[in-house]
């Protein structure tokens, strides 16, 4: 993870979905300066930022000069999956690139966890998905997340279709260790797995809705490279804050 003094956690995302807030709020579109003053941004600060999500297909600037979202030309909003992904997209890389590393994206449907969205780089690759989530959520921390966050009885029945696959020599094979770790093993609501899935690779993640869906939000990165963990947990649940509320947008 990126060692970066002074540096000011999700301060990028936190104006994307500001703006994407703000933009949202008006069907027929918004100029510039009151997007800014809603915003709580500069002027100059709110057109730079504009003008990236518009570059991007997020927002599309009217031909009069205000903007709407890019998926939403002020018709009512689009409600299909990749419209829900296009509006989030920008909290993943923006978290990609405050932490220097991957960024991932899950939700629990129809009893299984299912990866929504992977946003990585040349710098920051994702981990070798080398077995899929569904015989692997007990061995990464996306799918540990998600198993903390439900209920008894439904965390029972998804364990009772899953098998404990041994991945990695620190894969938790056992249902009762399982439990109990996720029960104990590191502040809520942040889950981590340290090399359990893959040899050299730690995960953190923390969970996110849409609507009733419950779903999570993770970051991984090299084993050696696991410091400044407070740093991670502090951008982690921010943005897990500003997915939920940037699902919910039009909603």
């Amino acid at each position: 993870m990126g060692d970066r003094a002074g540096h000011a956690p999700m301060n990028s995302v936190q104006q994307a979905f500001r703006l994407l807030e703000a933009v949202a709020a008006h069907e027929r579109g918004a100029p510039a300066e009151r997007l800014a003053r809603e915003a709580g941004l500069s002027l100059d600060a709110a057109l730079r930022v504009l003008g990236a999500l518009t570059k991007d297909g997020y927002l599309r600037r009217l031909e009069g000069g205000g903007f709407v979202l890019g998926d939403n030309p002020g018709a009512g909003g689009d409600h299909s999956a990749q419209a829900l992904m296009n509006r989030i997209r920008p909290a993943l890389a923006s978290l990609r690139d405050d932490l220097s590393a991957a960024a991932y994206l899950t939700f629990y449907e129809e009893g299984e966890i299912r990866i929504a969205e992977i946003v990585d780089g040349p710098q920051t690759p994702k981990v070798d998905l080398w077995v899929g989530f569904k015989d692997a959520g007990h061995a990464t921390a996306l799918g540990k997340c998600v198993l903390r966050e439900l209920d008894d009885d439904a965390r029972a029945e998804y364990l009772s279709r899953h098998t404990l696959a041994d991945l990695t020599p620190r894969t938790i094979t056992h249902r009762e260790e399982l439990l109990r770790q996720l029960e104990s093993s590191f502040p809520a609501p942040v889950v981590m797995d340290r090399e359990e899935y893959d040899l050299g690779t730690v995960c953190i993640a923390v969970p996110v809705y849409n609507g009733t869906t419950l779903g999570s939000l993770g970051v991984s990165f090299r084993a050696d490279r696991m410091y400044r963990t407070s740093q991670v947990r502090e951008s982690l649940l921010s943005s897990a804050d500003r997915v939920t509320r940037g699902l919910s947008l039009g909603g």
